[in-house]
């Protein structure tokens, strides 16, 4: 019996012993699935400095390829988001067929209309309304990709904003952006969902048209039903309850999807867990105790490596995602709802506290086996020759593969 066997049937009588059904816990956790992004695997960075990394990919080919690896050792990462027009391509068939022979699907699209010179003053919201055409004419065109490629989310994220008090008239451009957002929606494949991404500031900083999940909410309820709300972990203000967002949404069943990553300051987009891993756990609990009210939310990752290593960075991201899964996943519900009925304050605490402090490596670990997987993606990856590999045959990238300025 190897270490990790032994480590998992200790656990085993633990959980058993909290009267934690393991067999249901490995279960669900078998069936987590979380999407990783193209752009993830490009080189990608601040707007300080993109740092080239050898064997990066290039093109929306090699990420396709790159996800379907990071799938392979982590079986927990079966789709990849899109980023438009960063992952064009001629053939929207033949890249769907390309990413299912890979072992992939495609995910997410995701519009970009913050780089182009024309959306300098905003894009559904710009007060020039050939910008405004334009940017609403890039949405439909994602529309169209996704019914190309069977992609059922349409993930918008608008830097759209001011810099200045008085630059713009902020009603109108709300107006603006409500009416941008409504002809959007009237494209949206049978099926297809639009999630609705705030952030609280930057790159503009007086305002921010979309800048938080209340006016997410405000504009999805008056789009209709196929309109949710997504929350990018690391747009938010220092301090803010990010489980209590979730718990809200869920409850309004306007919880869309997530972009996870880390930040410390502003965003960062490190590493998902790296910086508070409790706060993913609290995420993680609302989502489990919501039960069936949670089940057609989409975990994405969205985070952009600098100084780090593309694809072990990645495997990290989803590793720490079931981490927080699992430890979410043993929570003793009845035994929490019973303390919190009682006024039991540190009781229904340390409730959190003891599942968060498990460590429930053999568990994941025991997952993967039964999957056929090596039980430690991390050791798989650094005894495998896939990255060595690719950086051979990539080299450095001339210009940044995901999109991000050039190097």
């Amino acid at each position: 019996m190897t270490d990790s066997q032994k480590a998992y049937e200790v656990l085993d009588e633990q959980l058993a012993a909290r009267g934690i059904d393991v067999g249901a816990v490995k279960a669900r956790l078998a069936q987590q699935a979380i999407e990783t992004p193209s752009w993830g695997y490009g080189d990608s960075g601040t707007r300080f400095k993109v740092f080239p990394w050898r064997g990066a990919a290039r093109d929306v080919h090699e990420k396709l390829a790159d996800a379907a690896y990071v799938h392979r050792l982590t079986g927990a990462a079966p789709s990849v988001a899109l980023h438009i027009p960063w992952d064009r391509t001629d053939d929207w068939v033949a890249l769907k067929q390309e990413a299912e022979s890979l072992g992939v699907r495609i995910g997410a699209i995701n519009p970009n209309v913050f780089q182009d010179d024309q959306y300098k003053l905003g894009s559904l919201t710009s007060p020039n309304p050939a910008a405004r055409e334009n940017a609403l004419a890039h949405m439909v065109e994602c529309c169209e990709i996704m019914r190309a490629t069977d992609s059922h989310l349409l993930s918008i994220w608008l830097a759209d904003g001011t810099n200045y008090a008085g630059q713009d008239d902020l009603r109108t451009r709300k107006q603006r952006l409500e009416a941008g957002l409504a002809e959007t929606y009237r494209h949206l494949p049978l099926g297809g969902r639009m999630l609705i991404e705030y952030k609280f500031f930057e790159p503009a900083f007086y305002h921010t048209d979309l800048p938080d999940w209340g006016t997410a909410y405000a504009m999805a309820l008056k789009l209709g039903p196929q309109a949710e709300v997504l929350v990018d972990t690391g747009h938010h203000a220092q301090g803010t309850n990010i489980a209590q967002i979730v718990a809200f949404l869920l409850d309004e069943g306007r919880l869309g999807g997530f972009h996870f990553n880390s930040r410390k300051y502003a965003d960062d987009d490190l590493i998902v867990g790296s910086v508070a891993p409790f706060e993913l756990f609290t995420v993680f609990c609302e989502l489990v105790s919501a039960g069936e009210m949670a089940d057609n939310v989409a975990y994405m990752i969205d985070q952009s490596h600098n100084i780090e290593a593309k694809l072990e960075a990645m495997i990290q991201s989803v590793i720490n995602c079931q981490v927080a899964y699992a430890k979410a996943l043993i929570v003793d519900y009845a035994a929490l709802a019973e303390a919190q009925r009682a006024g039991d304050v540190l009781g229904a605490h340390r409730i959190y506290m003891e599942a968060y402090e498990t460590d429930v490596r053999p568990l994941l670990a025991k997952v993967r086996e039964e999957k056929g997987l090596y039980p430690d993606p991390i050791a798989a990856h650094r005894a495998g020759d896939y990255a060595q590999r690719v950086a051979q045959e990539r080299g450095v990238a001339a210009s940044g593969g995901s999109g991000y300025p050039s190097a």
